[in-house]
Order: structure tokens, then sequence, then C-alpha cells
């Protein structure tokens, strides 16, 4: 189609058909060109009733108006606006300037469209059926909004630039042939993701994209649960936050906000694994009250992430992994109930700097947290909780996390460690409660007191002893490198003597214990 010679500038091609024309004659004013008939079902985009040729036009006349369109009317700006409106075979666009602003409203499109390496100002499809959208490195300067769009073999917006929002709100996507609903990998965004109530059916894929402000996907359900990811995402760069979080559903409902108290709730829900690997969040990585559907085979991956704050606060999955390993979050705010159980959590190297647990946290469930994540003993859980614990000032549940840490590396020693292990715990408890030396001491001398009063003890020179005291000499066996005067001056017998021997041995240990946990406070402070 080229204009004919001797046809004005404007004038209307003899070979449009008549919703052809009106389109053109719309385009050239600006103003919307509707072609819905007014019965809702009729005019369902997504719905089985056929539309004849009365509200169709090809795709190749919508093409000619965007690309080498007619001047617009004296005083008016010309852009597409269409509603209800069918448009006959694939709009291919691929490599195109487009200048006028387009906007299709509850419109079916028979062929797939085709946007590679086109440039746009700004670009709205809502509430259209599309078979699929083929839109790699595509340009706009404003916004590309697609909601409650369905797209029957996905979307490829592989290294777009998308100058302010990418609108997916409530879109429902199908996978495309290599089993990808949305294939976004190195998209740059100027704003906003908005996704809030996506349906993605297929690996939503976002490698290596940067979002200039949060990324939105409240309310949106991710199933892929026959493949390993329902959301690849590394090495993901969201300058705010990344939401997987519940939104609200119905009239009251406003995307984008914390629904309010009352109002009818969709949470995230992901059917598959979600990979964030490598990611950079400016704000925070929020998972509240989501919910993850995982096999064996799958997990949740937050590995080497950096974020102020992770909101950890989703259903725990049932199955599969979590593995925050090399994660680094100043704020780590979780639940008791959202982490998975031992063999499912991996935390190799994860540093966070404050917790705030929502809800009740006892130590003891923390301490079940931290030997959950690894199957046989590693220091470095204990200690980050611990050195956590005493930056907040709980100095009493620091000291209770690192005799936790003893007493699980004490269960993979030989038997000779183990039970020297036994012994410090028993004692001093590693260290950790020094005054537990105190009392054993007190019991013993006691004890010893009371025992030797009753001993016979003939000295081992006659005229050359103190006089008998059965304190002190208690106190002086307790003591091993104290002398009281006391030890070496009398000649015990029979099970005097085997007491005698067990109150030294007793002594040595004490003071070997001790001694271990002085050092150990020493080393730690």
């Amino acid at each position: 189609m080229t204009e004919g010679e001797g046809r004005r500038p404007g004038e209307v091609p003899a070979d449009l058909t008549a919703p052809e024309a009106g389109m053109w004659q719309a385009f050239r004013n600006g103003s919307v060109y509707d072609l819905s008939s007014g019965d809702s079902a009729v005019d369902d985009p997504h719905g089985g009733h056929p539309w004849g040729p009365e509200r169709t036009v090809r795709a190749r006349v919508v093409c000619w108006l965007l690309l080498d369109g007619p001047p617009a009317l004296a005083g008016r700006v010309s852009s597409l606006k269409l509603v209800g409106v069918l448009i006959s075979g694939a709009l291919d666009l691929a490599g195109g300037t487009v200048m006028p602003y387009v906007e299709m409203r509850d419109c079916r499109f028979e062929g797939d469209v085709l946007l590679p390496e086109a440039r746009f100002t700004t670009v709205r499809l809502v509430d259209c059926s599309v078979p699929r959208l083929e839109a790699a490195r595509l340009q706009t300067e404003g916004d590309l909004h697609l909601p409650r769009c369905r797209f029957l073999r996905g979307i490829r917006l592989t290294d777009a630039r998308i100058g302010t929002d990418l609108m997916l709100n409530q879109a429902v996507v199908h996978r495309d042939r290599s089993g990808r609903s949305i294939a976004a990998d190195g998209m740059t965004i100027g704003q906003d993701l908005q996704a809030e109530l996506l349906e993605s059916h297929g690996e939503l894929s976002l490698r290596s994209a940067t979002i200039g402000v949060s990324v939105n996907l409240r309310g949106a359900r991710l199933v892929n649960p026959s493949a390993r990811l329902a959301l690849n995402a590394p090495q993901l760069t969201v300058e705010r936050s990344l939401y997987l979080t519940p939104a609200g559903v119905g009239t009251q409902a406003r995307s984008g906000m914390t629904p309010a108290r009352g109002t009818r709730i969709q949470r995230f829900d992901c059917q598959g694994g979600i990979r964030l690997d490598d990611g950079r969040f400016g704000d925070a990585v929020d998972f509240e009250r989501a919910r993850f559907t995982l096999t064996d085979d799958q997990e949740l991956s937050l590995r080497r992430v950096q974020t102020p704050e992770l909101r950890f606060l989703g259903e725990r999955p049932a199955r599969g992994r979590v593995a925050l390993s090399g994660a680094r979050v100043v704020n780590l705010m979780d639940r008791a109930d959202s982490w998975p159980g031992p063999g499912r959590l991996h935390m190799g190297g994860f540093a966070y700097e404050n917790l705030v647990p929502r809800g009740p946290f006892p130590l003891a469930e923390r301490l079940e947290w931290v030997a959950a994540a690894s199957a046989e003993y590693t220091p470095e859980p204990y200690e980050r909780l611990a050195a956590v614990l005493r930056a907040g000032g709980e100095e009493e549940d620091a000291r209770e996390v690192l005799l936790a840490k003893q007493r699980r590396r004490r269960e993979g020693l030989p038997l000779a460690a183990k039970l020297w292990g036994y012994a410090q715990d028993w004692t001093v408890a590693y260290g950790y409660r020094p005054g537990r030396a105190a009392v054993w001491m007190a019991v013993l001398w006691a004890g010893g007191s009371l025992a030797f009063a009753h001993a016979y003890h003939p000295p081992v020179k006659s005229g050359e002893h103190p006089a008998w005291d059965p304190s002190l000499f208690a106190l002086d066996l307790l003591l091993p490198v104290i002398d009281l005067g006391q030890v070496g001056f009398w000649h015990l017998r029979g099970g005097w003597q085997w007491l005698a021997a067990a109150f030294i041995l007793l002594g040595w240990i004490l003071a070997t214990t001790v001694a271990a946990g002085a050092t150990r406070t020493l080393r730690r402070g």
C-alpha cells in the first residue's frame, strides 16, 4: 500500500475497508476508535464469540499508520487508540521507529506482535488477547503497559530498554516452546516493574535485568512445577525493593499498596523454584506471607544476595531447600515458622547484622535454626549468631550459643576427646559458666572436710608435722598449684588413700577446665 498519485496528503486510500477507513480518520484526529458492540460477553477479547469483518482491520494497515501515517488534522495530535478491534495477520514493526502514541484496549490479535529493535514513545495494550509478543531489544521513551492481557505463547523482552514503567498487572502469560513465559534477560527499566496479580505459566526469566525503582510481584502466581525454576533472576539489580507479598483483590484494592484491613487478599504463590543469586536490592527483599510449593529438587536460592533488609516471613515450604549461602543483609526479619527443617536450609557464609523476629522466636528455636543449616558441624553460623546477640546487648544468650557450638562440635570428636569435652561441659560448661567450677569446688571441699574428719591419719614423721586439719587437708588436695602445708605430712591407708588420689585428680580436672575456659574467654574478647 502506498499513496496513489494525485491523492492529497491525508486522503483515505481507496483500497481500505470501512473499518480501516474509520481507523484512518480517527488516527488523524487522535481520537479513540471503538468497534465494540456493547455486549460484554461478545466484546470479551478472551472469549469464544467470533468477531466479524465489521470490526476487523489488517495488521499491515496498522503498521502503515504507525510508521508512515497521514498528518494530523489541524490542532490535533495523531495517535492510534483502538477499542474492541480484531487485528488480522501479524503486526510486524521490527526495527521501526514509531512516533505516535499507541493504545489498544479489549482488542484481539490474530497473529503475533513483532516489535524487535523497534522504537516507541509509549505503548499500551490493555486487556488484549495476543498469541505472542516478540520484542527483543525494544526501546520506549515512556511506558510499556500490558495489564490484563493474555499471551498464549509468551513474551520476549530480552535486552529491552523501557524508559519508565513496565506494567504486567493481572496479565496471564503461557509458556513458549522453550518453556519460558516471559524472557526478559538483560532488560532495563527506568522505574518500576509492576506485575501485581500476574499469572505466569512457565519460567519468568529476569537474568541480569536492571530495575530503576522496584519490582512488584504482589499477589502474583508463578506456575512451573515440572521444571526447575518458576522465577529465574540471578544478578538482578533493583534500586529499591522486590515485593513477593500479598495484593488486595476487588474494587477497594489499590495497586502497589499494602492491602487495607478487611480487603480480600491474594498471596504471592510460587509453584517451582526461585533463583535470585547474586542479586542487589537497594532497600529490601520482602517475602511477607509468600507461599512456596517446591519439589525435593527445587529451591529458593538467595546465594550471595545483598540487601539492607531481608523479610523472610513466608510460609514454611513443605519440601525443597532454602539457600542463603554467602548472602549479606543488615536486618534479618523472620518468623520461627518460616524456616525449613534440618537438611533443607543452607547458610554457609550468610552474614547479617541485626535480628528482627516477627513474633515469638525463643533462643532454643533459634539454635535449632542454626543447627538445621548444616548436616555437619560448622562453627561460622554459631559465631555469627553469637556476635549479633552480643552486639544487641544479649550477652547471656550469646554465651548459650557458643556453648551450643561446643556441644555440636563434640558430637564429631573421637571418644577420648569426647569424654574430655563432657568433663569440660559438666564442670564449667566449656568456660561459658565459670561459676560452676566454684560450686563444684565448694561441694568437694565440704564433702572432703566431713570425710577426712574421720580418717585415720598417722604422721609420716613423728614430731615433724602440723596440727591435723581435715578442711585444710581437703583443700590442699583440690588446689594442685598451691601448697597449704597439709599433704605430705600424713600417711593414709586403704580407701582413704584412694579418696585422696581422687581429690587430687578432680582438682587437676577443675583447674585445667577453668584454664581452658579462661583461655577461650580471653580469645573471644
